[in-house]
Formats: C-alpha cells, structure tokens, sequence
C-alpha cells in the first residue's frame, strides 16, 4: 500500500463519476469497495461526495444536472491528469488537433481544472493542484491502478498525449497484440488497445481499472448490487484478471487482479 501526497506531472491524479444518482451510487461503490463516503454541500440541493479509503481521499462523484440529462451525456468516470498549468495544457490542446470542452477555471482554493478532448474524441480533465492534490491512497483494492484509452485511432491519439503530457506511448517488448503503454517519466500507468478490439459503437473514452483482491467475487459481488457485467471475468496471459463492470446508473469501469508473482 502506498500513501500518495503528491502527483508527478503527467500522472493520473484524480477520478471523478458523473452520475444521476449520487446516493444510489454511494450505495453501489461503498460495500463494492469498502469506501466511506463524505458528503459535501454544493449549493442548494447540491453536493459533491467524496470517497475514502483509511481516511484518504480515492475518488469523487457529483450528481449530472439537467442540462448534461438532457445532451444524453452518459453517467461516467473521469479521469484527471495532473499538470503543472491547467491554463498551459488547455493551450497546447489546438495544437494537437483537440478540443477545450470547458475551459480552465478554479475549484475554490483547491485547484485549477480544464475539461479536454483528444482528437479521436475521448475527454479527460487536467488538474493543477493547489490545496488538493487528488487521489491519496494506491496499491489497495479498490484504488486506481491503470487507465486504457478506448479511442478508433490509436495512432492519432499517441502523438496527442505525448505532445500534452511527454507520455511515451510504445508496444510492450516481444508483445505482438498491438497493445501500446503509457509510460510517464519512469512509471507505467495505461495503455491503447488496438483498435480492432473496441466496441465501435461505443464512444471513445478512457477505462479505469480498479484493484480487486479477487475479481472474480468482486465482478459477483457488483452484479447483486445492480451491476451489469460487460466482460469476464477473464484471464490475460501473464498478467491477472479482469472484468468490466457497468453501474447500476451506467457507468463503466474494470475490476483487476494482478497475477501473483
């Protein structure tokens, strides 16, 4: 298990579910997870949870107001890469052929966020910390450990986020699948599929995969609460097992279990 104060730039730094349901969904993750929930009030009728893990912060989730309803948004996870200026990042953005979907702009004393799209059409957030550093808590179930880029164009995409982030973004050694890893600076932390193993009808988007200690009872334990399975749970050759799980509101993510040396 490893505490985490602070996030390398480049690193993904901070989740975020968008959902129509808080409190459902609160009663899905915290016995999936085992997180605690702390609500926070946001305005009238409003509030954004925030999920722990031994008193550190894991990930977020706010409630999708009606204008996102009604764009027919899905509910969904969020991921945030950290940077040294969101204000600088959202700049370079053009340069790669992306979009700024919400320009940058301050949560509080927290930090400075963007909301981003590659130009294959996945979205993601930036956050330049401030007072908030993000997730706190890694190598424990139920903790982030990886982030795959769900995307048509794998090669667009690859020389986005390496001119954003400085990723580097190459096949595994004596790796034939056509699967790319995200490496920042000395760490992996994701990767692009191939594109021949995407859903097409699916959006692009990012994957995040979460630690289960057992997947296979974590993937069962989802589906009595409400879950949908999508996928597995599945060996891959020399690595663990995974599953992909979707919400009972929607949202979709994967559950993985390292293969044990």
């Amino acid at each position: 298990m490893a505490h985490l104060d602070k996030h390398a730039p480049g690193s993904f730094c901070w989740i975020e579910l968008a959902t129509p349901d808080q409190k459902a969904a609160q009663q899905f993750y915290q016995p999936l997870f085992g997180w605690e929930v702390v609500d926070f009030p946001m305005g009238p009728d409003q509030f954004y949870t925030m999920f722990r893990l031994e008193d550190r912060d894991t990930a977020g989730a706010y409630g999708m107001n009606a204008q996102m309803l009604e764009q027919h948004l899905p509910p969904h996870w969020m991921i945030y890469v950290a940077v040294t200026s969101a204000d600088e990042a959202a700049a370079k953005v053009a340069e790669g052929g992306g979009k700024v979907v919400v320009a940058p702009f301050d949560v509080q004393d927290f930090g400075r966020m963007a909301v981003l799209q590659d130009p294959t059409g996945a979205v993601f957030s930036v956050w330049q910390a401030i007072e908030k550093t993000g997730i706190g808590i890694a190598g424990v179930p139920g903790t982030l450990c990886w982030a795959d880029l769900s995307t048509p164009d794998q090669e667009t995409a690859a020389a986005f986020y390496s001119m954003l982030f400085g990723w580097e973004v190459t096949p595994g050694e004596h790796d034939t699948s056509g699967y790319l890893h995200i490496r920042n600076g000395e760490q992996f932390i994701g990767g692009i599929p191939p594109s021949a193993h995407r859903n097409p009808n699916a959006p692009p988007h990012w994957m995040l995969y979460f630690v289960a200690q057992d997947c296979d009872a974590s993937a069962a334990k989802a589906k009595d609460l409400g879950a949908t399975l999508y996928m597995g749970p599945m060996a891959m050759e020399g690595v663990g097992r995974m599953a992909v799980v979707g919400d009972p509101q929607g949202a979709v993510f994967a559950l993985f279990q390292a293969k044990a040396h």
